[in-house]
């Protein structure tokens, strides 16, 4: 692991199926050696900063760089035509185009405009059918047709990224590698964005993003060459600045959960003060939609310290669905859009059983998702009681999920509320 004088960067090749090897002690090792030897890379990163550069991750640079031409060309674009692709026409979906001042970060309106993407599902899709939040299918321009390819074969690569890098999470936990991608990320929530920051005058109060932590599992970023991204350490805010061939990568408040907060999830902001417009490229792999995550124990809301949270919020004070948590979570940043699209269109309280969506996976709920007990034991977080596990192993717990008395819960039990 080398690095900046700011984030680390950890070499993801051994990872994600490439490369010859992982440097050790001033050594090259191959095999489970490299990979091992990337966990540990991993591990000091999440602990130290909850931030490092990924390189050696397989994504085309090519790709990218047409993603960018793209994005650029759709920016350009006067404001009418940017809202033929409102996110108001996405419904329920909850993707689109929203313009500068659109999206809020703690109540302030950001200086940025966007796109909102995610997984592409077709109209017959047993989740768009049940009417779920934030499925269904994107919405493109028509004025930038080849946004559309570009998009989702991003979508498929970062993917297949994220399950790489979360496979050294899990071993950096002491986990098989496959932990994640076999329970809470079998069938992920994607979520993708493509920000355009304007330039910003030097003596300007406002930030294109506030402060802020992201709330999934992990997040995955390309950005361009204008810098302006700053993340909050121990010694104050630093500089995060582009470095070529890599993504940044952060942890979020679903892994800080999970990991009783050993793994924290850490506040960072954006300015861009480069005279020109910025260009980031967030994706988010989150837990399943319908996937359950167990609440944690007291070391959840404070550091080794003993500090609370920089937002003063205790992770333990969710408990439900991811997907529960979500809408809460995106709620927030367009409460318009709530108003509009998901309280005019269904009855306040209403819920979408998740077992339906679990079977059109063909696998039941509990079957779909993991325990959190794993995860935190491994941390010296959290002591538990062994319950039966669906796939028995010495490591970690996992299985049906309980109420607060013990006893098993249905797969209906996780219906998704509405905000």
């Amino acid at each position: 692991m080398t690095g900046s004088r700011t984030l680390p960067v950890v070499d993801v090749a051994p990872l994600a199926g490439g490369g010859t090897g992982a440097v050790l002690a001033g050594r090259v090792v191959a095999g489970r050696a490299a990979t091992q030897a990337v966990a540990e890379q991993i591990q000091a990163a999440c602990r130290d900063r909850g931030f490092f550069y990924v390189t050696g991750h397989g994504v085309p640079a090519e790709l990218l760089d047409e993603l960018a031409a793209a994005s650029a060309e759709f920016f350009a674009l006067p404001v009418a035509d940017k809202m033929e692709i409102a996110m108001a026409r996405g419904g329920r979906a909850w993707r689109g185009y929203f313009p500068v001042g659109g999206e809020l970060t703690s109540g302030q309106p950001d200086l940025k405009e966007g796109l909102y993407f995610g997984a592409e599902l077709p109209a017959d899709d047993p989740r768009v059918l049940a009417g779920l939040p934030l499925h269904g299918r994107n919405l493109f321009p028509r004025q930038v047709p080849r946004l559309r390819e570009l998009v989702l074969s991003y979508l498929d690569a970062l993917t297949s990224l994220g399950q790489s890098v979360l496979a050294g999470v899990a071993l950096s936990l002491g986990l098989d590698a496959g932990y994640f991608a076999d329970g809470y990320t079998a069938d992920p929530t994607i979520l993708f964005r493509i920000f355009s920051y304007p330039p910003s005058p030097p003596e300007a109060a406002g930030w294109g993003v506030g402060e802020h932590t992201d709330y999934g599992l992990l997040t995955l970023l390309a950005q361009d060459d204008s810098g302006g991204l700053q993340v909050a350490a121990p010694e104050g805010w630093i500089e995060a600045p582009p470095v070529p061939g890599t993504f940044v990568c952060n942890i979020g408040d679903m892994l800080d959960r999970l990991t009783g907060g050993w793994y924290r999830s850490t506040p960072h902001r954006v300015r861009n003060l480069s005279g020109h417009p910025r260009l980031s490229f967030p994706f988010f792999l989150d837990p399943g939609f319908a996937a359950e995550v167990p609440p944690l124990p007291g070391r959840a809301a404070t550091g080794d310290d003993g500090q609370r949270r920089w937002d003063g919020q205790d992770l333990r004070a969710f408990t439900g669905t991811y997907g529960d948590y979500l809408l809460g979570k995106v709620s927030k940043v367009f409460p318009q859009l709530r108003r509009d699209v998901l309280l005019s269109r269904q009855p306040r309280g209403a819920t979408v059983p998740c077992s339906s969506i679990a079977r059109s996976a063909g696998r039941s709920g509990s079957e779909r998702r993991h325990s959190a007990a794993g995860i935190a034991s491994r941390c010296g977080t959290l002591r538990t009681v062994p319950r039966p596990a669906a796939r028995a192993r010495s490591a970690i717990s996992s299985g049906a999920k309980h109420d607060s008395h013990g006893s098993p819960r249905s797969a209906d039990a996780c219906a998704t509320r509405l905000p």
